[in-house]
């Protein structure tokens, strides 16, 4: 009885010196004389010193920039791309068995993954089909991040710098190609305006005295515009029509 009032302190010192609280956003990592364990799921826990050992990890999804990286695209444009990525982990034993630094490995393969799919594009496709891009990317991310514990949940292209004489070029391009619609929206007008035109001219055409009311109606318009001088080529019909009035 001596023996276990004696012994009573250094384990209640021990037991309180074994607690250790694990957080909600957290996971542990147990080991045991070295050797993996368990996972240890939130809320006070023992773990036995000398013995054991625990590792915690932060489930909650993490933004990982990726520094601006030096690029070529298929048809040799030079390039300066960044990125963002969010992950989290979704197994804390692969996390800390498989990898070193799974925050660096993802970021390293981030920027190399992003370099080998601009290379696979041409500036058209990366600038219009930047979504198409960042899918590609976290593809190829996810395939190694699974192994790692991770899951990628998003993966965004934040900014392409391209060099400035490339800029010109584009802006040029740009400018050529609202000229060439330009262009063709009037031609498309003339064909319709003519179009019309011929329409009128045949209901014209088909219709007797209809010229001639046409005729008059024009000069009723500009009849009322007193300040220019207007020089109308009536047609003859019209003309022994006042005639032949006249004389009545």
């Amino acid at each position: 009885m001596e023996i276990f009032f004696s012994l009573l302190p250094f384990a209640i010192v021990l037991l309180i010196a074994s607690i250790r609280q694990v957080n909600q956003y957290e996971r542990g990592v147990k080991f045991t004389f070295g050797r993996y364990t368990k996972l240890v799921e939130p809320g006070w826990r023992l773990v036995f010193p000398v013995i054991q050992s625990m590792r915690k990890v932060d489930v909650r999804i993490k933004a990982t920039d990726v520094p601006d990286q030096e690029a070529i695209t298929r048809d040799n444009v030079s390039c300066r791309i960044n990125a963002v990525i969010y992950y989290r982990i979704v197994d804390a034993g692969k996390a800390v068995l498989e990898v070193e630094n799974v925050w660096y490995a993802v970021n390293q393969l981030a920027q190399t993954t992003m370099r080998n799919v601009v290379g696979q594009l041409a500036l058209d496709e990366l600038l219009s089909q930047r979504d198409q891009a960042s899918l590609r990317i976290r593809e190829i991310i996810e395939q190694d991040a699974i192994a790692w514990g991770l899951d990628v949940s998003n993966v965004e292209l934040k900014d392409i710098t391209l060099p400035e004489d490339m800029k010109r070029t584009i802006g040029k391009q740009a400018e050529a190609e609202r000229e060439r619609r330009a262009v063709i929206i009037n031609s498309e007008g003339e064909v319709v305006a003519a179009e019309n035109l011929r329409k009128a001219a045949d209901i014209l055409a088909s219709s007797s005295g209809a010229l001639h009311l046409r005729t008059l109606n024009s000069i009723n318009d500009i009849s009322s515009d007193q300040s220019n001088t207007v020089v109308f080529a009536v047609p003859l019909e019209v003309l022994k029509a006042f005639e032949n009035w006249s004389k009545k």
